[in-house]
């Protein structure tokens, strides 16, 4: 039987795990995370999966050390997968197993290696991103790859979404080649990493918006940070605006203007951009109260609200 030990968090961790086990691969220890209490843990456990399979579980703080290490390599596995778990794993580890390390990657290597890899191509405006099974280096998401799966990612598509379908295709991926890597005759495609970059994390103020942006690249900004994730956000006249939902509307119901504006108009809340487009805004708030085209002169004092 073959044997892996596995490195996994969050959604794509528990479905890729449940791939493992359906295929009769033995895992007899899962690295994963203890949840940070100051973020917002939308996402299901990997732990309580791998509890419920009888699987032992650590969550040391550093997968790195001489003891995690020296744990992996005693139950002598015969792979090592990690599936969205967020330490980068050095040599030692990569080695302590027979027949390779392999990382489920949330994009369609090389495109967009690195962290939150779906918020990042929502954000550039991407019509399409994947799943992609590598084999692991020292180097984060540049190993030969072994599968992928595209997924279409539409104009209004928002980065939870989004997400639900990389997920899928991570599952997807994984059940289909898994049989081939076991057998040691799966495809091993060296990337091009010319044609990708690297991208880091994003905290909280990095969801500030530019008002000069044009209208359709506040809404890609919009629905990549909308909830479960922090949210884009600006802040106008002392208050923080928060918006969670646009849609792009194409030219304004409003006459042309030098800035930015946030006006209601038609019944509805409409942002028109510097570019002259506009985008209805069906779901904002002021200092974390919603914001609705009823209560926007209540709130805000007028009909229009300048955003440069």
């Amino acid at each position: 039987m073959t044997r892996a030990v596995v490195f996994a968090y969050h959604n794509v961790g528990v479905r890729c795990l449940k791939v493992l086990l359906a295929h009769g691969v033995e895992v007899p220890l899962v690295v994963t995370h203890r949840d940070n209490p100051r973020e917002n843990i939308w996402f299901d456990s990997v732990a309580k999966l791998a509890q419920t399979h009888g699987i032992e579980v650590i969550m040391p703080d550093d997968p790195n050390v001489p003891q995690v290490v020296a744990q992996v390599a005693a139950h002598q596995a015969d792979f090592l997968f990690s599936f969205y778990y967020r330490h980068m794993l050095r040599r030692e580890l990569l080695l302590a197993v027979s027949n390779g390390a392999y990382n489920m990657h949330g994009s369609l290597l090389p495109k967009y290696r690195g962290r939150v890899p779906v918020n990042w191509a929502i954000i550039h405006g991407e019509t399409e991103t994947g799943a992609t099974l590598h084999a692991m280096t020292e180097k984060p998401d540049n190993g030969a790859i072994v599968m992928q799966k595209a997924v279409p990612i539409g104009l209004d598509d928002t980065a939870p979404e989004v997400f639900m379908h990389v997920t899928a295709a991570a599952a997807a991926a994984l059940d289909a080649v898994l049989p081939a890597l076991l057998a040691g005759t799966a495809p091993h495609l060296p990337q091009d990493l010319s044609k990708g970059s690297y991208f880091g994390g994003r905290g909280p103020e990095d969801g500030r918006i530019d008002f000069t942006w044009p209208a359709k690249r506040i809404h890609d900004f919009v629905r990549a940070l909308t909830r479960p994730y922090p949210g884009a956000f600006a802040d106008v006249g002392g208050r923080r605006l928060g918006f969670w939902r646009t849609h792009l509307q194409g030219k304004p119901p409003l006459a042309p203007a030098a800035h930015a504006r946030l006006a209601v108009a038609g019944g509805e809340v409409v942002l028109v951009a510097s570019d002259g487009n506009a985008l209805t805004v069906t779901d904002f708030d002021a200092d974390g109260a919603p914001v609705s085209a009823r209560s926007f002169v209540a709130i805000f004092g007028g009909t229009t609200i300048d955003l440069a």
